[in-house]
């Protein structure tokens, strides 16, 4: 079976260009090929383009994929209209090749007390370094891979467990930035691991009479929704980790109003790092924010009760971190099924 595809591909060159650019390209292949094959298509067509010849690994759609990988199952999860990203576009020396020394500068954070077979599972962990959903955030963030392997030594008892935790632990660009999300084409779990290593960490508490201002403030910042109805309205779905999209989707659309999709939708938004990196949080929060706003949603309909608590109650932090305000009214999903509940009896 041939597949046609349609594919927008990253060029960039450090030594000529100021800024990245896309080129379009139209290419049938088969579905046994390898993604490789479709930048060795690319690079016949286009002699500028370049990509690693090892280690291969970019961004398909957003998804980290390996040069192994089929174009069959690359259809099958994301379609034929693809666009081609290097693993981190900032690290981009020439399209898909990326400078990739922050990798080894992360495994010397515990190469003092790793053994031949620590180092050799890190090596295992290329493609997950760079798939972290926190380099979008934190340039200078050590990476998911460097924080599995030190779960993984100190597992395995190591007699350097709290050198090992001296190590990840940097209050801005170590473990307290990591949010663990998988953004891998083959989706790896790793949750369990990241938060056993918070557990280990023991960390002041952040509930002082500051962050009772600050929520006073918050509270005055936030935009009501003061309608009796939904019926016409743009409305989006915060859902994070929930589940629970296309469910509040489908009720937004039987009570009368339109559906806005947006990309961070189903993203995790800065929960799970208050009280350990703060800023961070505000940030993702923000982001996730203004991503739906400026989809053009009217209202936010939040699927998480503790989303929604965050969201509420750091509302002005949110909008000082992102220097812009945020002019979208939010509403708990139990809520909002309450006044979809109000609609259908009236």
């Amino acid at each position: 079976m041939q597949h046609t595809l349609d594919v927008s591909a990253f060029f960039f060159n450090a030594k000529t260009d100021y800024l990245p650019y896309y080129k379009n390209f139209t290419m049938t292949l088969s579905a046994d090929d390898t993604v490789e094959a479709m930048l060795a298509e690319i690079q016949k067509q286009n002699e500028d383009f370049a990509y690693p010849t090892e280690k291969l690994i970019f961004k398909i759609n957003d998804l980290m994929v390996e040069g192994t990988e089929t174009v069959a199952a690359v259809v099958g999860k994301l379609g034929t209209q693809l666009q081609i990203d290097p693993a981190l576009s900032y690290r981009s020396n020439h399209c898909l090749i990326i400078n990739d020394n922050d990798f080894m500068q992360s495994y010397a954070l515990l190469a003092p007390y790793a053994t031949a077979e620590d180092e050799a599972y890190y090596q295992s962990l290329y493609a997950l370094h760079y798939a972290s959903e926190t380099f979008k955030f934190s340039h200078d963030y050590i990476g998911d891979a460097v924080l599995l392997l030190a779960h993984r030594m100190i597992t395995n008892n190591s007699e350097h467990k709290e050198a090992i935790l001296e190590a990840i632990s940097d209050p801005y660009d170590g473990l307290a930035a990591c949010e663990y999300e998988n953004n891998l084409f083959n989706a790896e779990f790793h949750t369990k691991e990241i938060d056993a290593l918070n557990d280990l960490l023991t960390r002041p508490s952040s509930n002082t009479f500051l962050d009772k201002v600050t929520e006073k403030f918050s509270q005055k910042a936030l935009y009501p929704f003061e309608k009796d109805s939904i019926d016409g309205l743009q409305v989006a779905c915060y859902a994070g980790d929930s589940g629970l999209l296309d469910e509040i989707n489908e009720k937004i659309t039987e009570n009368g109003a339109k559906v806005i999709h947006f990309q961070r939708a189903k993203k995790l938004a800065g929960c799970s790092l208050l009280g350990k990196q703060d800023n961070l949080a505000y940030l993702k929060a923000a982001t996730t924010l203004l991503d739906a706003l400026d989809s053009g949603a009217e209202l936010l309909v939040v699927a998480k009760s503790k989303d929604m608590e965050m969201f509420t109650k750091h509302f002005a932090s949110i909008q000082k971190r992102i220097g812009r305000e945020i002019p979208l009214p939010l509403i708990s999903y139990k809520a909002f099924t309450a006044l979809c509940s109000k609609e259908e009896v009236a």
